[in-house]
């Protein structure tokens, strides 16, 4: 009895010894997997941060449903950039203070146009960087049409926008404000960065007269087929009948055109659209019912091209084409030059139809013409 009572004994403590031999192994394998794997086992749960909404990573305004939303980003794309220089930050405020003033002090059709279809169709859309840009034409509008191009995605540079692709109406070329609904046009006004370009208004009409009737370099023959001789049978004092070719058109006869007060809207009536190159930047644009966000001007395209990147985010995105040195400089000379034959009345008259444009935009009026002796 003795003898069974030992053996039982016995397989106790063996049975108890294997179990501490099986506890010991699977420690041990417990701590070499710990080992091998790391914490590739473990999974770390963490909230999300909020997707920073910038200018360049929106692909729709549909997305945004509160301006909050871009007022608290925790970055900018402008964050890694130098502060704006001051004194050219300065003068775009004041050209926006002027701007304003002059849109609250005057009630003149001069200075408030609605916001039409016409002027929808001005203005070109990229949704991808939220920017509006409307074409003020004679004023470099070739140049700003291919950076938005680039910008949409479809050249990755200006240098290699083909200029037919410029031009080009419908599905192939930039998206124009006026072919969306109402919700979206209302939206990317009040959202969207807005810019244009202005011009000496009598030295833009200079530059469109120069390009349609007589350069003619973009192989436009309508504007001396069709348009140069209505101008000329209507305008002209005199106009027998060997008069009236195409390449006849004068400067006289376009300012006395422009500055009709009573028949003028019925002759635009048969260009229509061609006339956007010697429309008033009111008409094209509705500067006193379109809170723009940049009002750059040509003269001074070198400091404002490069502010505008900036000032819409996209700097880096992009590079404005090179500007020959002195291209862009108002020049005097000619502007006299081209006026020295046509009377002060009709100087007046043309005056009277674009003074809008000189109040708006700060360009001082040009008394050298209006006040000086008519030999007329």
């Amino acid at each position: 009895m003795i003898g069974a009572m030992r053996h039982h004994f016995l397989l106790s403590v063996v049975c108890v010894w294997a179990l501490i031999v099986l506890l010991f192994v699977g420690k041990l394998i417990t701590f070499r997997a710990a080992d091998e794997y790391g914490d590739r086992g473990v999974q770390n749960w963490r909230v999300p941060r909020p997707k920073t909404v910038t200018a360049s990573t929106v692909a729709s305004p549909e997305s945004q449903h509160s301006k909050s939303t871009d007022q608290t980003s925790a970055t900018s794309p402008l964050t890694s950039l130098p502060p704006p220089d001051p004194e050219w930050l300065s003068i775009s405020e004041k050209r926006l203070e002027l701007l304003s003033s002059v849109c609250k002090n005057s009630l003149s059709n001069l200075t408030h146009v609605p916001i039409s279809k016409f002027v929808l169709d001005r203005i070109f859309v990229c949704d991808k960087h939220k920017i509006l840009f409307c074409q003020t034409p004679k004023v470099g509008n070739t140049q700003w049409k291919k950076v938005l191009i680039v910008l949409n995605g479809r050249f990755p540079t200006v240098e290699e926008v083909p200029e037919k692709v410029v031009h080009v109406r419908g599905r192939k070329g930039l998206k124009r404000l006026s072919s969306l609904t109402p919700q979206e046009i209302s939206l990317r006004l009040n959202t969207y960065f807005k810019f244009l370009i202005v011009r000496d208004p009598f030295e833009r009409l200079i530059s469109a007269y120069k390009d349609k009737f007589v350069k003619n370099p973009r192989y436009e023959p309508w504007y001396n087929s069709k348009i140069a001789p209505v101008i000329i049978q209507k305008y002209r004092k005199s106009h027998p009948d060997n008069e009236l070719t195409p390449s006849k058109l004068q400067f006289e006869d376009f300012v006395r055109y422009l500055g009709d007060t009573v028949d003028r809207k019925q002759v635009d009536q048969q260009f229509g659209n061609y006339i956007i190159h010697w429309v008033t930047y009111t008409e094209l644009c509705a500067p006193c019912n379109i809170q723009y966000s940049v009002v750059a001007h040509h003269e001074t395209l070198e400091q404002d091209a490069p502010y505008i990147l900036r000032a819409a985010g996209v700097e880096g995105l992009v590079s404005y084409p090179n500007i020959p040195p002195g291209i862009t400089r108002y020049n005097r000379t000619k502007v006299e030059q081209y006026f020295s034959d046509i009377s002060k009345r009709d100087i007046r008259r043309l005056f009277a139809r674009y003074q809008g444009d000189f109040q708006l935009f700060g360009y001082p009026s040009p008394d050298f013409l209006l006040d000086r002796e008519d030999e007329h």
